[in-house]
């Protein structure tokens, strides 16, 4: 009788911690979905700075259930880069001034790193800025520092290349030392951009 009783009694508690755990979730899950796309929302800009508003117009949504197929086709090896977001950069007239692309590469040494990227319209990639890194602190998230982080801005290239012995052309792009595999998945995520937002050009 009395291991009925204990186990009813661990019953009830965990069904009750089950139940203020799904409603502490409900309660943070908006604010949380808002922070996320604040940030998302501030790291478009930062890629974009001549753009007032973001859209995406019908072509964009389109190219985006191919994206897998215009990846691939490519002939890059982009190892395991996701487009996950395109969104048109309109200027204060409404006019457009280029593309921001987010994409993923699931190769970061701790995970995924995913970017935002934004290209212009003559095809000149404007910056990047990261929305998701979880890189090893002094190792690879220097990627979200100068100078790895702005070496991207201004290029204009259809892929960049990445060395480790200093950028001595105009399409490549100097690793973090120690952080191969966090130089490598960011420069993935870049060049799958740039590919994307070509498709979005050519359209």
């Amino acid at each position: 009788m009395t291991k009925l009783k204990d186990a009813l009694i661990l019953f009830a508690i965990t069904l009750l911690a089950g139940m203020l755990l799904g409603a502490v979730n409900e309660v943070t899950k908006e604010p949380i979905a808002e922070q996320e796309a604040l940030r998302i929302a501030r790291a478009y800009q930062s890629v974009s700075p001549k753009a007032a508003t973001f859209e995406q117009s019908d072509g964009v949504k389109g190219l985006l259930e191919q994206a897998e197929a215009i990846l691939a086709g490519s002939g890059q090896d982009l190892g395991n880069v996701l487009i996950e977001d395109a969104v048109e950069a309109l200027d204060a007239s409404g006019q457009r001034v280029g593309y921001v692309i987010k994409a993923t590469s699931k190769d970061g040494y701790n995970g995924a790193i995913t970017l935002a990227v934004g290209v212009s319209e003559d095809g000149t990639l404007e910056g990047i800025d990261f929305i998701a890194i979880a890189e090893t602190k002094g190792l690879g998230m220097k990627a979200i520092e100068a100078p790895f982080k702005d070496q991207f801005q201004g290029k204009m290239a259809d892929a960049l290349l990445l060395t480790k012995n200093g950028a001595g052309a105009d399409n490549e792009i100097d690793a973090i030392g120690g952080a191969t595999y966090t130089s490598s998945a960011t420069t993935n995520a870049v060049n799958a951009a740039l590919c994307f937002a070509s498709a979005c050009r050519a359209q």
